[in-house]
């Protein structure tokens, strides 16, 4: 006869539904499994290629010790999460090991004490149940079913105030602190907790906090561009992991999406969503550096212009921009006069080139953005549960394979979000209304149907 395990009761507990008396009166067990990378190997890919690093080399799912939680934190059953970016770039240690992160947070108080170790149980996305709370915890008790975002912040610092991302000791859950979403629990401050999505799967809720929450505040916030109606927005990697949202909020907020993308596949997708302009930039055979990659070449940003011009009549007033060194050059060029090039992330690379005769003759605004403050994760998370931003969740993994799924993330495999399944023991769990997913059942599937 199999024993049950701590674990296993927790799991049982969730599926069906047990009232939150009797989750949170469950014992926790002294550890659980989860995706980590460790500081020992730190330096395994010296001397490597970013494409020749691989994540399946790096990451464990391994079991690690449950810290002590503090008095303003939840320990969550992870029944499902997500791959991100920041997942990719803590597996290769890129552009630097995310160990210093930890040791920096250790030094702050006695809490952020646990965060600095030999592993760090990675992941910035999450959807679950929350099974305790510290004595602080106001808003939220054992039995919520919730989704997670990524901003950790302490409220005691001023500087947190107005806007948390401002905030000096702003950091991102489970990339710069410890204990993230790809694991069978984590722990999670009560001010990054949100309701889940009646309407979604385990895995279709968990996909959507980090990026979502991103394109929300780049497009609709006043903190990014605060897009308003009838304005054309270029984005790049349109069917991608923030991409795919931003195209969601430009078509909700009466603007018009000028869609980039890489293959005939993925244009097929920009189309289904809604998208009519669409700029296919390997078909138009698009090379803003000439061969020798050192040198950006302006004729190619004269020829995008004029494909813009062509699809929607005039320049763009936004550009919703994240490859980073590959685009940046023609981002800034085909911004219209005082239009605003807004950015976040790097993927191509960090090191940015581009003429900046076009951005101050042209009065055009250069915006970073980073994440989102809470009330712009929570907003973007009302609008997924009222189901007008759709998951763009493509393809899911088990905990088993974390390192997979980040493989194929980081060289551009798949298209939107990629989840991974935690608790939860399958896909296609979770959902407790069922008339709304059905009345919007081919939006939230798009992806999985047209996947790449």
């Amino acid at each position: 006869m199999l024993m049950t395990t701590e674990i296993d009761a927790i799991r049982e507990a969730i599926l069906r539904g047990a009232p939150g008396e009797e989750i949170g009166a469950l014992p926790l067990p002294t550890t659980a499994r989860g995706a980590l990378v460790k500081a020992d190997e730190q330096e395994m890919f010296n001397g490597l290629d970013s494409a020749d690093k691989d994540p399946r080399k790096s990451i464990h799912v391994e079991e690690f010790p449950l810290p002590e939680l503090a008095p303003d934190e939840a320990f969550v059953g992870v029944m499902a999460s997500a791959i991100n970016f920041n997942t990719v770039w803590t597996s290769i240690f890129e552009p630097l090991p995310t160990f210093g992160f930890l040791k920096r947070l250790g030094r702050e108080s006695v809490w952020g004490k646990r965060h600095d170790q030999p592993y760090h149980v990675i992941g910035s996305d999450a959807s679950g149940v929350v099974l305790q709370v510290g004595s602080a915890v106001r808003n939220w008790k054992p039995g919520d079913v919730v989704t997670v975002h990524c901003l950790h912040v302490d409220d005691q610092d001023p500087s947190s105030h107005d806007d948390s991302m401002m905030a000096t000791n702003q950091r991102i859950w489970g990339f710069e602190t410890n204990f993230g979403g790809l694991a069978e629990i984590a722990v999670v401050k009560a001010n990054q907790l949100m309701p889940k999505p009646a309407h979604l799967t385990w895995e279709e809720a968990a996909c959507n906090a980090l990026c979502n929450s991103t394109s929300y505040r780049m497009i609709v916030s006043k903190n990014g561009s605060h897009m308003t109606q009838g304005q054309a927005v270029l984005i790049w990697g349109a069917t991608g992991g923030i991409g795919a949202y931003a195209t969601q909020y430009v078509l909700n907020g009466g603007g018009t999406p000028v869609g980039v993308v890489s293959s005939e596949k993925r244009a097929e997708v920009l189309r289904a969503m809604g998208c009519e302009a669409v700029i296919d930039r390997r078909a138009e055979g698009y090379k803003f550096w000439n061969d020798a990659d050192t040198e950006q070449d302006p004729a190619e940003w004269l020829r995008f212009g004029k494909k813009i011009r062509s699809l929607v009549g005039r320049d763009v007033d936004i550009v919703f921009e994240h490859p980073g060194r590959s685009t940046m050059g023609a981002s800034v060029f085909v911004a219209k006069r005082g239009g605003m090039i807004i950015t976040c992330a790097a993927t191509s690379g960090y090191t940015i080139e581009y003429d900046n005769r076009y951005l101050w003759m042209n009065l055009k605004t250069l915006k970073g953005c980073h994440f989102a403050n809470y009330r712009e994760a929570w907003e973007a998370n009302r609008l997924v549960c009222d189901a007008r931003i759709h998951p763009t969740m493509s393809k899911v993994y088990p905990l088993d394979q974390t390192g997979e799924a980040a493989l194929q993330v980081h060289h551009n495999l798949v298209e939107g979000k990629v989840s991974v399944l935690c608790l939860a023991p399958e896909e296609g769990l979770g959902v407790t209304d069922e008339a709304t997913r059905e009345q919007h059942l081919d939006q939230i599937t798009l992806f999985r149907r047209m996947a790449v």
